[in-house]
C-alpha cells in the first residue's frame, strides 16, 4: 500500500504542512459542505477525504486484496474503497484519520519522493476549489510541478502542445509555445482537472 519510513524528509515536511492546513479547513466545514461536490467526478468532499486517508487506515495485504477483486485497477479500487469508507464513516471520523496522521511519512509506490506531497496538494485542491477556499502557495504547488510534473502527465494521461510556465514561482511543463498561467492552473490541467481553454477564460 506504502513505503514508510521514519525519517521525514524536507518534501515530506512540507507535505505534513499541507495536511495540516487542510484540517484547518476541513474541520469548519458544515455538514453539507462536505456533502459538495469537489473537482473529483463522481466524488464529494467527503469521498476525498476518505481516500486521502486511506493509507493510514488500510494494510498492504487489504490494498492488494481490494486490487485483485477491482480487477487489478488501482482506480476502480479506489474508487469503491473511497465510496464504501465515505457511507462507513461520519465526518468527524474522517477528519480524525486526517488529524492523527499529520505527521505520519508515507510515500505511495511508484509515487517517488514526493508522491505523497502531491498527493495531499493535488487532492486538497479537489476540495478547496469548488468551495472557494484558500489553495496551497504557488511555492508548494512549483515543488510538485518541479518534482512529480512530467510524472502527472503521464499518470492523469495529460498530453500539452505547449509550455505552460507559472507566473507565481520557478515551474514550467511541456514543450512549444509559450504560455504564462498561475501555477495552481497548471496543476489543475495537467491533473485533468480544468481543461486549458477554461483556466485561460477564467484569466
Amino acid at each position: 500500500m506504502s513505503r514508510r519510513s521514519p525519517v521525514p524528509t524536507s518534501l515530506d515536511e512540507e507535505a505534513f504542512a499541507e495536511r495540516s492546513r487542510l484540517v484547518e479547513m476541513i474541520e469548519k466545514l458544515s455538514e453539507s459542505e462536505w456533502d459538495h461536490h469537489s473537482l473529483c467526478a463522481g466524488w464529494r468532499v467527503r469521498e476525498v477525504v476518505a481516500h486521502m486517508s486511506m493509507p493510514f487506515r488500510t494494510s498492504a495485504l487489504s490494498m492488494v486484496a481490494g486490487i485483485v477483486r477491482a480487477r487489478f485497477s488501482f482506480d476502480e479500487y479506489a474508487d469503491s474503497a473511497a465510496r464504501r469508507d465515505a457511507a462507513t464513516y461520519d465526518s468527524a471520523q474522517l477528519l480524525d484519520f486526517l488529524k492523527k496522521n499529520i505527521t505520519t511519512v508515507w510515500h505511495p509506490p511508484g509515487g517517488g519522493d514526493d508522491g505523497a506531497l502531491s498527493h495531499d496538494v493535488i487532492h486538497g485542491l479537489d476540495i478547496t476549489e469548488p468551495l472557494g477556499l484558500p489553495a496551497p502557495s504557488a511555492e508548494r504547488i512549483g515543488l510538485v510541478l518541479r518534482h512529480g510534473g512530467p510524472r502527472a502527465l503521464k499518470h492523469f494521461g495529460s498530453s500539452l502542445d505547449r509550455t505552460l510556465v507559472a507566473t507565481d514561482t520557478d515551474a514550467s511543463i511541456g514543450t512549444g509555445r509559450r504560455l504564462e498561467i498561475p501555477a495552481k492552473d497548471i496543476l489543475l490541467v495537467i491533473t485533468g482537472r480544468r481543461t486549458l481553454g477554461q483556466v485561460v477564460l477564467d484569466d
